[in-house]
């Protein structure tokens, strides 16, 4: 194979230039170059306007979605700066719109924006960048200024006309490129999600979105909240809540490390208790923080320090009792809170999460304090609190202990899957997009969460070999942790076929929560025994699901065949052979596809789990049967049948052995 070796000489390095910094790569500056990356496109010019409004200027933000998968954000600000600036001795348009960290935002001195969203100068830009076009009016100083750009280039310089009335703003209308992005169709929930919890951390801003229908008509909605925060914990709670809702605020001025210059903090948090809803989301300068960060570092040290210190002052704790958890505390919280700062740590330019050390610091003494004083000023409340954690706590405890009555676990009316360890859930509530990824072990969790499409693919997974469930007793398959936390998430309940366990026979489809159930597990041998015991526990819990054609394979590739211009997948040795073939005489590199857990994110979506790209394998009830049994066979107890089958059959894999 000495024709697939490629030189790497002085002559191999280049660099990418102007609109190719994002164009080539969007996955760098958006995270990804699927959906999720487009989206984040869009709130970069949305979080443009907030951070107008934020500064006082403007209270009202207009975002339209077209048919045509074009996107228009208005607001009502100064209008952005698009003229000469003699001190960069260059327009303002070519800047903002043409230069990546370029903007109005690294002034660590100046209040022009104090608290902003966007802070790394890439937003506007990148959008512009990754756009097939993009539209700029501006309305400022008497002018209206219009701009117009293809494909991350400009044309026609800048126009100004003067107008007589006194309009400011800027108007933004593009389009994301699909030669960029792999998807720019953008769901209408994203924009109702965004909007609605901008609309929370930004009290009385108005948000106003108009989507076009097929018609040509619009549909219009409003997201505001006069009271932020606190009208949004009220919303969550619905008048289920245990304790009143507490709204607490400071200003804090610190730094990250002694060598580092001072900046300022602003927390707020609105926090209620309720034994049937929990929720905790933080924000940090508008931005959602998926992934949370210092703030929820703070939370857990801060919750469980104070409610720990409580219990025991008041004797709360039984004999020798165990230390509550914040597990314990999460089940019955309800915690929003909203934070700016003047400086920002985010772990990456999508900003899900900040790892500022002051921060933490801060709202960890700030929630530490608020919490004593709340208990104290209300004892009433603070004894209902400390039962309800006490109740989560000693459940928690005797559920591992001892199985409680299986229809209650499985067939209650709370939200099980919101109690499932490290099972992420997707946005929509949509049951008929919503889909569940079984997945293997840890490190694949990991690779497919940041592949996936979070609107609507949910993750579970499969921490180690579930039980066998062919064969075993329904005693022991329901004391297995594996088995009852994928029930959970179904929300189905099961189909228990046993005169010994009619209770169990609580199974219902109008309680599944999914429209697909895909089992994602490596291309290897411990991988297909994994997929085969996940299907034998549908088959033998849940066989409607099946039947009704619900159960899916995710067939991953066994090689990457990657040339100078394209990298190929091959799910066969027969699909390798033909690649080969068509690449021809072309240098290539060949290699056995990695485990999910080593998959770049952008790999495992276009083979996994972008819906247009990916391949599924439907389930029926026959290959299961068959499937079992034949792994019952090689790893089973039966060593002759084992020998026999590999002395008859053997020969027909040797070509897949990984011999070296």
């Amino acid at each position: 194979m000495a024709g697939t070796k490629q030189d790497y000489g002085n002559e191999s390095i280049t660099m990418l230039k102007g609109a190719d910094k994002v164009r080539k790569r969007p996955a760098v500056i958006f995270g990804s170059d699927g959906l999720d990356g487009c989206e984040h496109s869009v709130f970069e010019v949305i979080s443009n306007s907030i951070d107008e409004a934020r500064a006082g200027y403007g209270n009202k933000i207009i975002v339209t979605k077209y048919n045509d998968n074009t996107i228009e954000v208005e607001d009502f600000g100064r209008g952005c700066p698009v003229d000469y600036n003699k001190g960069e001795e260059r327009y303002n348009w070519e800047l903002v719109y043409c230069e990546l960290y370029a903007g109005g935002k690294y002034d660590d001195s100046a209040d022009t924006y104090e608290f902003s969203l966007g802070l790394n100068g890439l937003g506007l830009c990148a959008t512009q960048f990754s756009s097939e076009f993009m539209d700029v009016e501006v309305y400022r100083d008497n002018y209206r200024y219009n701009l117009h750009f293809e494909k991350g280039e400009n044309v026609g310089g800048l126009s100004k006309t003067p107008v007589k009335a006194h309009k400011t703003g800027t108007k933004t209308r593009w389009k994301p490129d699909l030669d960029v992005f792999t998807d720019i169709n953008i769901p209408d929930d994203f924009y109702r999600d965004i909007l609605k919890r901008q609309a929370v951390v930004n009290p009385d801003l108005l948000f106003v979105l108009k989507i076009q229908d097929e018609n040509g008509g619009f549909s219009e909605e409003e997201f505001i909240y006069s009271n932020g925060i606190v009208d949004y914990v009220n919303e969550i709670a619905d008048n289920q809540n245990i304790t009143s809702v507490q709204n607490w605020h400071c200003e804090k001025v610190g730094r990250d490390r002694a060598d580092r210059n001072d900046y300022k903090v602003k927390i707020s948090v609105a926090l209620t208790f309720s034994n049937k809803i929990r929720k905790i989301e933080y924000y940090h300068n508008s931005s959602f923080l998926e992934y949370g960060g210092s703030p929820e570092k703070a939370v857990k040290q801060a919750f469980v320090s104070q409610i720990d210190s409580y219990l025991k002052q008041n004797g709360k704790y039984l004999k020798n009792e165990a230390k509550i958890t914040f597990a314990d505390i999460e089940d019955c919280l309800i915690f929003v809170s909203s934070s700016f700062s003047t400086q920002t740590s985010y772990e990456n330019q999508t900003k899900k999460a900040i790892n500022n050390k002051f921060i933490y610091e801060a709202m960890t003494e700030f929630l530490k304090h608020n919490l004593e004083v709340y208990f104290i000023e209300n004892p009433d409340e603070a004894i209902k609190i400390a039962e309800q954690v006490l109740v989560n706590k000693r459940s928690r405890e005797n559920a591992e202990k001892t199985r409680l009555n299986l229809k209650k676990r499985l067939a209650g009316t709370i939200d099980l899957s919101n109690m499932v360890q490290k099972f992420v859930d997707c946005r929509t509530k949509d049951v008929s997009r919503r889909e569940l990824y079984i997945v293997e072990g840890d490190s694949a969790l990991g690779a497919v969460k940041l592949a996936r499409e979070a609107e609507f693919q949910a993750i579970i997974p499969v921490r180690g070999k579930i039980l066998n469930c062919l064969k075993a007793d329904y005693d022991k398959i329901f004391k297995n942790d594996i088995i009852t936390d994928i029930i959970k998430v179904l929300g189905c309940g099961v189909e228990v076929k046993s005169k010994a366990n009619k209770e169990l026979s609580s199974f219902s489809l109008d309680t599944f929560k999914w429209n697909k159930i895909i089992i994602c597990t490596d291309a290897d041998v411990d991988g297909f025994q994994i997929r085969t015991l996940i299907l034998t526990m549908l088959y033998r819990l849940t066989p409607t699901l099946i039947d009704e054609g619900y159960v899916y394979i995710a067939e991953s590739p066994l090689f990457e065949i990657t040339t100078k211009n394209k990298t190929y997948f091959a799910y066969t040795e027969k699909e390798k052979t033909d690649i080969l073939k068509k690449i021809g005489r072309e240098k290539y590199t060949l290699q056995r596809s990695k485990g999910l857990g080593e998959n770049e994110p952008e790999m495992m979506s276009l083979t996994t789990m972008n819906p247009d790209t990916r391949r599924l394998i439907k389930i029926n009830a026959d290959d299961i049967q068959h499937t079992a049994e034949v792994f019952d066979l090689l790893l089973g107890d039966n060593l002759q049948g084992r020998k026999d089958f590999i002395s008859e059959f053997g020969s027909d894999y040797l070509e897949m052995a990984d011999i070296s």
